[in-house]
């Protein structure tokens, strides 16, 4: 526990582009102190630790965070993270996996069949939407009008308008669609 601490700790000061002097004289801890904290060779007080977040400008939870994956540029497709949504039977599939501070997300969504399943209304928000129709025939409601999409057919449109996309067939319906803003977590 002492030395993934320390490693935080040593991580976030680096990352502020801090020496151990620069946080000494922030927090009033000694140099040789801080660095056997680093090092992970003592233990801190609550609130000593408290004084290094503090001029870490960092909230005190971030030493006690697992550590962020160090993903790849290509997400495989088992490291997809999938949402699926029983009652409305449909399923999302995140592509753009855990980019830090993107602003656009991609999803394969598809919506099973049966009696025109719905996936959920969506409200009016920010941002914008593409589709592309992969497979099946998708209906795109939007405003007050609906619009039969087949395979390889797109769509652009805003998304601060009532929106939402239905399966009416007795086949699944597959879809990419990129959007902004993100909604999986990042």
């Amino acid at each position: 526990m002492k030395e993934e601490l320390g490693q935080k700790i040593n991580e976030i000061r680096n990352a502020k582009g801090m020496t151990l002097k620069d946080l000494s004289e922030r927090t009033g801890l000694s140099v040789g102190f801080l660095s056997q904290v680093e090092r992970g060779l003592t233990s801190i007080a609550l609130l000593s630790l408290k004084s290094i977040a503090e001029a870490l400008d960092t909230d005190l939870s971030e030493f006690f965070a697992p550590p962020k994956k160090n993903r790849s540029l290509v997400l495989r497709s088992f490291e997809q993270e999938h949402i699926q949504y029983e009652n409305n039977e449909y399923i999302l599939a995140n592509l753009s996996g855990s980019m830090e501070d993107r602003i656009m997300e991609a999803m394969l969504v598809t919506i099973l069949p049966g009696d025109e399943k719905t996936a959920p209304a969506k409200s009016p928000h920010d941002g914008e939407e593409f589709i592309y129709v992969l497979e099946g025939v998708l209906t795109l409601c939007y405003k007050d009008d609906e619009y039969d999409m087949y395979p390889g057919d797109s769509a652009h449109y805003k998304a601060n308008e009532p929106h939402t996309w239905r399966n009416r067939t007795n086949k699944l319906v597959k879809l990419l669609s990129i959007n902004t803003p993100v909604i999986f977590n990042q």
